[in-house]
């Protein structure tokens, strides 16, 4: 009974599977808020703009509804909910819109990040928009501008690692030598000497 717990421990555990839990949460959470903007923001705007009808009403009647004498329900109507179907559809793509939107903006916070932490330097907005109107100016295509921009960057790169560098060589000329450094030339001058 033990091993059986163990295992169940390990399995609950594992970094994918509190990472999925985390997931569905935050999913969960995130599909509520669209289902507010789809519902309570958009839905309104579209049924203002179709003269006060909600789409989901939409229907395409086969055989209307059957009542008495007394106004009884015989029987009762057959319709296509083709209103509803568009609606669904209409939430989905939303919906799908919302998530990329997202996961757009966090996959280009990551990328800058990482190139930032690896020392990968970007023109910003400004640099950027004046490189590109720049040879844009001078009649480059857009595959041209786009390869001109990788070569600036890269070449921004490589003069902020160049930097870095000297900066670290300077600050090592400049650190005082350590008992190890000392006692090692010690040993190389006697060396020479003793070759001598």
């Amino acid at each position: 009974m033990k091993k059986f717990f163990a295992d169940f421990k390990a399995f609950i555990t594992r970094g994918n599977i509190v990472d999925m839990a985390v997931g569905v949460v935050i999913g969960t959470a995130f599909g509520a808020i669209v289902t507010s903007l789809v519902n309570d923001i958009i839905m309104p705007l579209i049924s203002a703009a179709t003269g006060g009808l909600d789409i989901s009403d939409w229907k395409w009647v086969i055989s209307e509804a059957q009542y008495d004498a007394a106004g009884v329900l015989t029987k009762a109507e057959s319709a296509l909910h083709w209103g509803n179907f568009l609606q669904c559809i209409l939430n989905f793509l939303i919906i799908a819109l919302c998530i990329f939107t997202v996961l757009r903006i966090f996959m280009s916070a990551k990328n800058r990040l990482e190139k930032a932490q690896a020392g990968y330097k970007t023109l910003n907005k400004k640099e950027y928009k004046e490189l590109r109107r720049q040879l844009k100016a001078q009649g480059k295509t857009k595959a041209e501008i786009n390869a001109a921009v990788i070569a600036k960057e890269e070449e921004l790169t490589a003069a902020a690692k160049a930097e870095q560098e000297r900066k670290a060589a300077e600050a090592k000329a400049a650190a005082p030598a350590t008992s190890e450094q000392l006692l090692a030339e010690i040993r190389d001058l006697i060396k020479a000497r003793e070759e001598k």
